[in-house]
């Protein structure tokens, strides 16, 4: 098996998305139903209709990308016959992408992967008042040299890598004066381009330890199986299987580092060759572009990506 399937990230969310797949596949729209019904209200009127501003609130931001992506993979499994147990040699996600990718694999239902988004949204969002916190990026530096660039920054703050996402982009997490900081030590530093987010939370840092308490609450109270494919977990960049250690890193990714760019040269070391970026947006197919030579990411969102999907699938079997 030669193909990986990955889960996008918070960022990659737009109005609209996987309203033509629920249309056209009643296994899709299921998907959605079963969202909606385990959150007590509807979340797809959201995703299908906004407003964007409300669509984009970490609290339903989260929940509703895994719903498109579940929802592409069911669509996958029933009209183009995928597997995730025998097509994928691995599985891996961005931030809450890898939330969906244990729910791809069946280690988490979609029910309980919801609620647990939701309650990781909210968590999130809350624990860092807005205009406290800010994350960067920091484009044109390695990885080492934006750790340093961040380590200097923080003088007594916060300030860490949040985000390896690969090809020369880092993005840096903290109080938003050390995060200002960075920005500008960067500059001096070699880096392309050093600009502020857009976000509304310094995700994946120290500050975030509150939402990580919350989020080891949650989880102790979910029934965790054993994946399909091996998950490649974004603390690790490196493949687990037991449920206990998937428990205990997913509380630990809250604060920690999502490594991608290792998680993705971890995948291509070990014969993937096919990268099917299943959901909303193409922003990790672009980044296997750039840290695996050779590679081929295919994006499967929408109706119109169901045969691509099959022929990069027969690709990575030839």
């Amino acid at each position: 098996m030669t193909a990986a399937f990955t889960f996008p990230g918070q960022g990659s969310q737009a109005v609209g998305m996987g309203k033509a797949l629920a249309e056209a596949f009643p296994a899709a729209r299921a998907v959605f139903d079963e969202v909606d019904s385990a959150l007590g209200e509807k979340l797809t009127s959201i995703i299908w209709d906004g407003p964007a501003e409300t669509l984009q609130l970490t609290e339903n931001a989260q929940p509703a990308l895994m719903a498109v992506s579940i929802a592409t993979l069911r669509v996958l499994e029933t009209d183009a016959g995928f597997s995730v147990g025998r097509d994928a040699a691995f599985v891996a996600g961005h931030s809450l992408g890898e939330y969906s990718a244990l729910a791809a694999a069946g280690s988490l239902s979609i029910s309980d992967t919801a609620r647990l988004l939701r309650t990781r949204g909210r968590a999130m969002q809350k624990v860092v008042p807005v205009g406290v916190g800010a994350m960067a990026a920091l484009l044109g530096l390695d990885y080492d040299a934006a750790v340093a660039v961040a380590n200097e920054a923080a003088q007594g703050q916060v300030c860490q890598a949040a985000n390896d996402n690969g090809g020369g982009q880092v993005v840096v997490s903290g109080d938003k004066a050390a995060v200002d900081r960075a920005v500008e030590i960067a500059k001096t530093r070699g880096a392309k381009r050093a600009m502020l987010l857009p976000v509304s939370a310094p995700f994946h840092c120290a500050l975030m330890q509150p939402a990580a308490d919350a989020m080891a609450k949650a989880l102790a109270d979910v029934a965790i199986k054993a994946p399909a494919a091996p998950l490649v977990c974004n603390v690790l960049a490196a493949p687990i299987t037991d449920p206990a250690e998937i428990r205990r890193r997913l509380v630990e990714q809250v604060t920690g580092t999502v490594r991608w760019r290792e998680s993705v040269a971890y995948m291509a070391g070990h014969g993937v060759t096919r990268f099917l970026e299943i959901g909303a947006g193409k922003v990790l197919s672009g980044l296997v572009k750039r840290i695996a030579e050779g590679a081929v990411g295919v994006s499967v969102g929408g109706p119109g990506d169901i045969v691509a999907a099959k022929e990069a699938l027969a690709a990575a079997k030839a």
